[in-house]
């Protein structure tokens, strides 16, 4: 089973016309509301600091996106803790809001592809700064906006001293509690039951309360295949058969490339894992794909479901943003074959 890579790709590529894009258009965080597809996707320019911000595209038919501005529809704030750059957005609705959750530092991370594999900048601090300051520490905020125009930074989700991101909520309340899925990188060794960092789970009754809510592990990789780390890609999608929850699995420890499997979980108790996908169903193939910032690198953050259709949007080689289709009946039933 695999997805079909939409033949127009790569979808949304730099735009030199505008500084703050003119190097990269990744990651995107999609949604499909009233008919439109709404899209807001990593990018940044050719600055020394590689200062990243969120443009906006949007779409009808959910391959041919237009950008909406020539300038960025939300960036780092002024002095705050995500004043560094913010990165990687993923998108729910609750109501008439849309809730998005989106990665963090509080400086700049630099030009990363050019420094050896998770290193980034980090500031001059004194002896008592804290570790999220003086290690330029990876972290997820929650942001909200009714018209992906004018935004509300609620706050911090995660912990500050750990580096905690593929931060994201499941789209509706579960046994009316909400549940977010993290990956804590610190969350390894004998203590965790984890040999590299995994997808955890949470529940609460606020959706700005965390951090003191029990992880409770869903998902590990296995030593020595495709997928030795893992992290969340795109919230979770209600279907007939259960909670459809694409992820990312990495190779070589997490510095090789990345592809794309799928889990089918329970709908009442999403801990219970009802399927998963033993092989990819998507990896890089494609020149956009294999030659960017990060070479061999497909890495979905936004997912949405329109009548029987999966439309699946992934940032390639840290550079480009492509899209991939499948019939969601069909993975489905391949999902369910697989338990048999």
């Amino acid at each position: 089973m695999k997805l079909k890579k939409f033949e127009g790709n790569p979808i949304l590529q730099p735009n030199e016309s505008n500084d703050w894009e003119s190097l990269i258009t990744c990651n995107p965080g999609v949604i499909y509301d009233h008919g439109t597809f709404y899209m807001l996707y990593r990018c940044a320019g050719k600055d020394e600091k590689h200062v990243i911000r969120f443009g906006l595209a949007e779409s009808q038919d959910g391959f041919h996106f237009e950008r909406q501005s020539d300038h960025p529809a939300f960036g780092p704030s002024e002095d705050g803790p995500d004043s560094g750059c913010v990165e990687d957005p993923r998108i729910v609705k609750f109501d008439n809001d849309f809730y998005i959750t989106y990665a963090y530092r509080p400086f700049a991370p630099g030009r990363y592809w050019t420094f050896a594999h998770d290193v980034v900048l980090t500031p001059e601090c004194g002896t008592h700064a804290p570790s999220a300051l003086r290690n330029n520490m990876g972290n997820t905020g929650l942001a909200v906006t009714r018209d992906f125009h004018e935004y509300r930074r609620l706050g911090r989700l995660t912990n500050s001293v750990l580096d905690d991101r593929d931060v994201m909520f499941f789209p509706e309340k579960i046994n009316g509690r909400y549940v977010m899925i993290h990956r804590p990188k610190q969350y390894v060794g004998e203590a965790f039951g984890v040999n590299y960092p995994s997808i955890w789970l949470k529940y609460s009754d606020d959706l700005l309360s965390w951090e003191d809510k029990e992880s409770h592990l869903l998902l590990t990789g296995t030593e020595g295949t495709w997928e030795e780390k893992v992290g969340g890609s795109a919230p979770p999608m209600r279907t007939a058969e259960g909670w459809l929850m694409l992820y990312h699995g990495v190779e070589k420890g997490g510095s090789g490339h990345y592809r794309v499997g799928a889990v089918l979980l329970d709908p009442e108790n999403p801990e219970h894992i009802l399927s998963r996908t033993p092989e990819p169903i998507l990896e890089p193939s494609e020149d956009y794909e294999l030659h960017g910032l990060y070479d061999g690198c497909v890495f979905p953050t936004g997912n949405v479901i329109v009548g029987d259709t999966l439309y699946v949007y992934y940032g390639a080689a840290d550079k480009y943003v492509g899209a991939a289709t499948c019939s969601v009946n069909e993975l489905l039933q391949y999902l369910l074959q697989l338990r048999k």
